[in-house]
């Protein structure tokens, strides 16, 4: 009996205290990792909320002011944009990318911070179409070192099951800073000029990314960079195969479409005698039904194969610019506003989505680097068309409108053309084989 009884309180005992030691250990971890998934998502969040939503739909509310005081045309302030996207996106695009992919996302997007309150500060003091451009060039370093790339990255590491959940929530930072952004800089220019108002932009938009950026890890274990090595694909392939260039294309037709209408939309108000204060209104409201869009695609595009989600998406921009050319109706540019939003929400959320469906995760980093460029260019370029095009006499947008329509329905066409990747198994072997 003592020996039994012995047995029992030597080796029992014994048992569970290691199961609790290691049941404990996987709940430690466990949490540790939600937390930093938590801690990912706001990064990305308040880095795209100023990055995107101050740097890229902040700057046209400033459009009129600039004109007024320096008498430059349409194409002209709408062409600071594409010359500093010209010039960074070739020559920093892929370098980005791999950086990336080599030292992690964190210090680029500190760097990108600088960039940003660096370049709306020159823009609200300086006077030349020099300097203009030159503090752009700084707009578009903070893009594309602080901007959607380094966040796509950070969080495809991070993410695996619901990614597209998890990008969704994310790249709602555009759509808010790009609601928030007019209403500030609408109040900051009523109590002081447009100047100050602008370069205080900036200098908020540092403080929301850098100390943010300065704590993130970039990825989350040597597990699931294992993990995201095995699912790598060499880019030389990538380049290669023809589903990168469809995708390439396809996207370039829509950011361009979506690019020239948000560069343009206050202008296009100004036309139709909105005040400063309704003008925000609307562009505020473009922005927050985008918040809509990429709360219910991010949730489709983990739910129903992603090339569906990619053509609805385009679908529903080539759907909404109609409006812009219909007679004035009751409520008409507010169906716009959504229908729009909506489709804006999607657009650069599901791009990554597919590359990285396409292409795996571990050059993800260098494919979007090169994708990014090319749709920069788009971005870019398309609004300096749409001025060239408008019609001083007029007063008309008809021609360049329409021009946009025919693209993103060409931008449709494309994605059709694109295979349906398995995007819960990876898709390494299709673009091996070319499918």
């Amino acid at each position: 009996m003592e020996k039994r009884y012995y047995y029992h309180f030597e080796t029992n005992p014994n048992q569970p205290k290691k199961m609790n030691a290691h049941s404990q250990a996987s709940e430690i971890e466990n949490a540790a990792s939600q937390s930093s998934q938590t801690y990912v998502i706001v990064t990305a969040f308040l880095a795209l909320f100023a990055i995107v939503g101050f740097g890229y739909y902040g700057l046209p509310f400033f459009f009129d002011f600039i004109m007024e005081e320096r008498s430059w045309s349409r194409a002209t302030v709408t062409s600071g944009n594409a010359v500093g996207k010209l010039i960074v996106a070739p020559l920093f695009g892929f370098l980005a990318g791999w950086m990336i992919d080599k030292y992690g996302p964190r210090k680029l997007m500190m760097t990108g911070a600088f960039m940003l309150a660096t370049a709306f500060i020159g823009l609200a003091f300086s006077s030349s179409l020099e300097m203009f451009y030159v503090f752009y060039v700084f707009n578009a370093l903070g893009y594309v070192f602080g901007g959607p790339l380094p966040c796509q990255v950070l969080i495809s590491r991070w993410f695996d099951k619901n990614r597209g959940k998890a990008m969704g929530i994310a790249y709602l930072g555009i759509g808010a800073g790009g609601a928030v952004v007019p209403l500030i800089a609408a109040k900051l220019e009523s109590i002081f000029d447009w100047h100050i108002a602008l370069a205080s932009l900036g200098i908020l938009a540092f403080f929301i990314i850098f100390p943010i950026s300065y704590f993130i890890k970039d990825s989350p274990s040597k597990r699931i960079e294992q993990k995201a090595q095995i699912k790598g694909t060499p880019i030389k392939e990538i380049l290669r195969n023809r589903n990168f260039y469809l995708l390439a294309l396809g996207s370039m037709c829509s950011i361009g479409v979506v690019g020239g209408i948000g560069q343009h939309i206050k202008l296009y108000l100004s036309d139709l005698n909105y005040t400063q204060a309704e003008a925000a209104r609307v562009m505020s409201f473009v922005l927050l039904s985008s918040l809509v869009g990429r709360v219910l695609m991010g949730w489709l595009a983990d739910l129903i194969n992603r090339k569906y989600v990619m053509l609805m998406i385009y679908l529903i921009v080539a759907l909404a610019i109609p409006l812009l050319l219909m007679p004035e109706f009751t409520g008409r540019i507010y169906i716009f506003a959504v229908i729009f939003g909506i489709g804006l929400g999607g657009d650069y959320m599901i791009i990554p989505l597919m590359a990285g469906d396409l292409f795996g995760l571990k050059a993800l980093g260098r494919t979007m680097g090169i994708i990014l460029v090319a749709d920069g260019v788009a971005e870019s370029v398309f609004p300096v068309i749409l001025g060239w095009l408008y019609n001083e006499e007029t007063q008309s947008y008809a021609l360049g409108f329409s021009i946009l329509i025919a693209v993103a329905l060409l931008g449709a066409v494309f994605i059709a053309f694109l295979p349906k990747p398995n995007q819960h198994k990876g898709m390494e072997g299709m673009v091996e084989s070319g499918d």
